[in-house]
């Protein structure tokens, strides 16, 4: 029997292993999909085209009747598919753009083939909704906003975090882009806003059995992508770190980070980024900087860069600060992100559970010079800044 599911269900399910088959075209999958989700298409980019066609020049009838011409030699192929896919007993569930005719029929072909096989309701815009509204309030979660100058290891403190049973939201990694004028170097091609939203939606669903998760402070542009307003009021509330190092270690991180990982292939790329800071360096800097580069001589422009462009911009304390609640050394990224899941671990919202994008009014924002005076939950900050 096949059932339906409403999102949340849906959801749900894929959580606990199920299969999630997008069987839209390839072209609709590439733009967005529901993340997690595979794509088995009943029809190709040209065919549906030609069925569209069909279907507003001539009739619907006609169009179904092409439809079923043009996917019955593949049906064995889709089966096949299906069948390596998911093996005998796993949940699938199927999706297609609005829960209509396309999923429909391999649900109906699955279920003569004895599969446990699932149909969202009202399809992939059923999915769009469900993350507009999610994103359409303030979130349940408090945040951990990590903050610090270039170089500090922001995003490497993140990536160790899970290991450690604390949940991230890393918003430069699901747009692909720094949020720099670098930050396309090097790097792959970033999603679409509704996919990066999808993203965003799965990250948070994730977090919501801890009542919390820990990010990095954002602009609200990074890159074309705009994160959306629930996320940065929650950057703008929550808890605040300070991540702090030398600037030899900046400088080598920042060669590993930003630079190098394109010296490999073309430095076109690095060039133009950088002729984008004349109107902030001006052209004299902008060319010794290029000469540096095109010269493979990347410390000296780097420093460059952190002394006269990044620090200047961010304006973040190289030192301990007591603005906020948590201040640390990353020299040892190791220890540094040991520091900071302790401090997570610690504090009152952590292992709260949160569901459903709804308001959990049992916390309030953070007082003003709560950081500078008040107390540090789970600890005074100079406990961790001192701990062996």
């Amino acid at each position: 029997m096949i059932r339906n599911l409403t999102v949340q269900e849906a959801l749900e399910a894929l959580d606990c292993g199920a299969v999630l088959v997008d069987v839209r075209s390839e072209g609709e999958f590439a733009e967005v999909t529901i993340p997690g989700a595979v794509n088995i298409p009943l029809f190709n980019n040209q065919e549906r085209a030609q069925i569209g066609t069909v279907y507003k020049q001539v009739s619907p009838t006609a169009a179904r009747r092409l439809g079923l011409r043009l996917v019955a030699p593949k049906l064995p192929a889709l089966l096949e598919r299906f069948e390596q896919l998911a093996p005998a007993g796993e949940k699938v569930i199927l999706f297609c753009w609005r829960g209509g005719m396309r999923s429909q029929f391999v649900a109906y072909m699955l279920e003569q083939m004895n599969f446990q096989v699932c149909r969202i309701i009202g399809g992939f815009k059923s999915y769009r909704r469900y993350v507009n509204s999610y994103l359409g309030t303030a979130l349940p979660h408090r945040a951990v906003v990590l903050h610090g100058l270039t170089g500090v290891g922001k995003t490497e403190i993140l990536k160790r975090l899970p290991a450690y049973g604390v949940p991230v939201l890393d918003l430069e990694t699901l747009a692909a882009h720094r949020g720099s004028v670098f930050g396309k170097v090097g790097m792959p091609a970033s999603p679409g806003q509704k996919m990066f939203e999808g993203l965003i939606v799965q990250a948070l669903r994730a977090a919501e059995k801890y009542g919390i998760f820990v990010v990095e402070c954002e602009s609200r542009r990074l890159g074309r992508l705009l994160v959306p307003p629930p996320v940065m009021q929650a950057i703008r509330d929550g808890y605040r770190v300070l991540l702090y190092a030398g600037m030899p270690v900046r400088v080598e991180r920042s060669l590993g980070g930003y630079l190098l990982e394109d010296s490999s292939g073309a430095l076109q790329p690095l060039l133009e980024a950088v002729d984008a800071l004349v109107k902030y360096l001006g052209k004299t800097r902008v060319e010794q900087l290029k000469q540096w580069i095109a010269a493979g001589q990347y410390r000296p422009a780097v420093e460059f860069l952190l002394h006269h462009y990044y620090d200047p911009l961010y304006k973040y304390p190289s030192a301990p600060s007591a603005d906020y609640h948590l201040c640390v050394d990353t020299e040892d990224l190791d220890r540094a992100a040991d520091i900071v899941a302790s401090f997570v671990k610690s504090l009152p919202e952590f292992g709260q559970p949160v569901r459903g994008g709804e308001q959990d009014v049992s916390w309030s924002k953070i007082a003003p010079g709560q950081g500078e005076t008040g107390p540090f939950p789970g600890g005074c900050r100079e406990c961790y800044e001192n701990s062996p």
